[in-house]
């Protein structure tokens, strides 16, 4: 039995705005160490909405939470700064938060242009 494969234009824009948004978080994230990436955030909670009952959905819920998440954690680093004791932890923290919000990048534009809905 032959597969068909169906083109939605809709889908396609959005899945499209999507990619835009990994890459603009992604660029944000090495060049900014990520200040920039409330451009995107807001974006994504404006169209949102627009991508319900798609894949891309839970696209912008993944870059979403990914900003939030990350932004905790630098905070932790900031706070663990403040004191001398705690600043090696803080180059750590900030360390391994930079490495877990480019593999998330990552793993969610792979997703995006393999179709694939993020897990929850």
């Amino acid at each position: 039995m032959a597969q068909e494969l169906v083109f939605d234009s809709d889908v396609q824009s959005r899945k499209d705005l999507a990619w835009w948004l990994y890459l603009f978080h992604g660029a944000s994230l090495v060049f900014s160490l990520g200040a920039f990436s409330w451009i995107p955030l807001i974006i994504s909670y404006l169209k949102r909405q627009d991508a319900v009952g798609t894949f891309v959905y839970s696209h912008h819920n993944w870059q979403i939470r990914s900003f939030w998440w990350y932004v905790v954690w630098v905070v932790v680093g900031v706070l663990l700064a403040m004191t001398i004791i705690g600043i090696p932890l803080a180059w750590m923290v900030f360390g391994v938060a930079w490495v877990w919000k480019a593999y998330r990048l990552i793993k969610g534009f792979i997703y995006l242009n393999d179709n694939r809905p993020m897990p929850d």
